[in-house]
């Protein structure tokens, strides 16, 4: 006891890390994760996305860290493995194309998606994930850490506050809001000639049409993930004349 005491005193984001993979674990149950591998495989082929079996194999360390973590902490409303693969492994994976230049933010990253499985699937890429919560930003720092992620930096911080030295070549995000508010919120962030993403679930044309000054629409189109039912569209977003 007197021990734990100390290590909240000393490093509380460590003592909160063995916290949760302890109460975590008592809740688990049996994980076929060698199928889970085979669905992520099996997705990533039929996105023709090429990838080393290392890579693989720590896309589903993520997962692993994700799931115990949510035990406690509830990172993500998916709560089953096999869904975490498709719903966000794989959803995230699917708009890698989109992707442009070296410097990506991926705003109000929550759990780390898009951004880990993106920075996992294209290390060459510098990845700033951005979030204000508290816990959430623990467990990115967690599996930065763990899984040895030198392209990866963490910022607490809501994306409208955030005043990066350098403006980003992509600005990625995931449900964080509709186009203009994601353009008010984070538009700053994104380079001259740079973009912003939007990963989105029906088509955003209705929105698209209410972006303030200063943004236009290069193109929005419809997005297969490899097994979801359901829809999933992207748009992209440059800075245009004033």
């Amino acid at each position: 006891m007197r021990r734990r005491n100390r290590l909240l005193r000393c490093c509380p984001e460590r003592s909160l890390e063995i916290e949760l993979n302890t109460r975590s674990r008592r809740n688990l149950g049996p994980v076929d994760w060698d199928a889970c591998l085979k669905t992520l495989t099996d997705g990533m082929r039929t996105l023709q996305l090429r990838a080393a079996p290392s890579v693989r194999e720590a896309l589903i360390e993520y997962l692993k860290h994700l799931e115990s973590w949510n035990g406690s902490y509830n990172l993500t409303a998916v709560r089953q493995p096999p869904d975490m693969v498709v719903r966000h492994l794989l959803d995230s994976l699917a708009v890698a194309r989109f992707l442009d230049g070296a410097g990506v933010a991926d705003i109000g990253t929550g759990p780390g998606l898009p951004g880990i499985p993106l920075a996992l699937l294209r290390p060459a890429k510098r990845f700033t994930l951005v979030e204000s919560n508290g816990k959430k930003a623990a467990f990115l720092r967690h599996v930065v850490r763990t899984l040895k992620l030198p392209n990866v930096a963490v910022e607490q911080a809501r994306c409208e506050a955030f005043k990066p030295d350098q403006r980003f070549n992509t600005v990625i995000c995931r449900a964080l809001g509709t186009a203009a508010e994601v353009v008010r919120l984070a538009g700053h962030l994104c380079a001259p000639r740079g973009r912003i993403v939007l990963m989105k679930g029906r088509s955003p044309e209705a929105e698209l049409t209410e972006l303030p000054p200063g943004f236009m629409v290069v193109e929005s189109v419809p997005v297969l993930v490899p097994g979801l039912d359901a829809e999933r569209h992207v748009a992209v977003l440059t800075p245009g004349l004033l």
